[in-house]
């Protein structure tokens, strides 16, 4: 227990923020919810519908399906990226349903966030018997963060 209080105050003393961690963790807890009372196989279409729902009991703000503009360093491109949800109008949602994430869905993710210029994205994966979720940060916007 001591060797975890440690650990804890190491990370406090090194100056790391979570950038929007309480919103991250109601985000993260919805998800779970959703996981565990569908379990894995659903198409994320099935997903995204009862996330939805989990957000709204939990008073999750949110916007679903939104065109984003898409930037090439200064110029506004006339293509645009669909998010599956944006939450807290400053995090971006992208659902899978997948056995396996390849790393390719993160380094969509982390491009959609330099393009839109937006901080945090999280990548949230329903297909497996677990779970899983990614925290992806815009470094470019991020400093000194996790």
């Amino acid at each position: 227990m001591e060797e975890i209080e440690l650990k804890r105050i190491k990370r406090m003393d090194s100056g790391v923020v979570i950038v929007f961690k309480e919103e991250s963790y109601k985000i993260i807890g919805a998800c779970m919810k959703v996981h565990r009372t569908l379990g894995p196989g659903f198409l994320e279409a099935v997903y995204e519908e009862a996330l939805e729902k989990e957000f709204k009991n939990e008073k999750i703000p949110f916007e679903k399906q939104i065109k984003l503009n898409v930037f090439y360093g200064d110029e506004k491109l006339k293509k645009y990226y669909k998010a599956d949800f944006i939450c807290y109008d400053k995090i971006i949602l992208e659902i899978k349903s997948v056995g396996f994430m390849p790393q390719t869905f993160q380094m969509q993710l982390k491009n959609y966030l330099v393009s839109t210029r937006i901080e945090l994205g999280m990548l949230i994966n329903f297909g497996t018997s677990s779970l899983t979720y990614k925290r992806i940060l815009n470094s470019k916007n991020s400093f000194n963060s996790q």
